[in-house]
């Protein structure tokens, strides 16, 4: 089907629902998850906002293998970066 515009860019199908009767919602613009946010914080089923520790990545050699055990794992959020992640992830 093709495409066609209405003088302000708006795609016919939102008049054509109109002129049905039909009701619309506005669905723009949506709502974006920041996707480096997203890849490295997870939402619990509580709502509580999980992380991975720092200095788990590379170069292993010189840390002693009780401080990369240490450091295995997630943890909870701090309470006052909470709120702005979670506005990040969209929730």
């Amino acid at each position: 089907m093709a495409r066609c515009r209405g003088e302000d860019g708006v795609c016919c199908r939102l008049y054509r629902a109109a002129a049905q009767g039909m009701e619309t919602t506005a669905t723009m613009p949506k709502m974006k998850t920041h996707s480096g946010t997203a890849k490295r914080f997870r939402l619990t089923g509580t709502g509580k906002v999980m992380r991975r520790r720092a200095n788990r990545g590379h170069l292993f050699e010189h840390k002693s293998s009780r401080l990369t055990r240490r450091l295995y794992g997630e943890v909870t959020l701090a309470p006052s970066d909470v709120k702005e992640i979670k506005k990040l992830l969209g929730k």
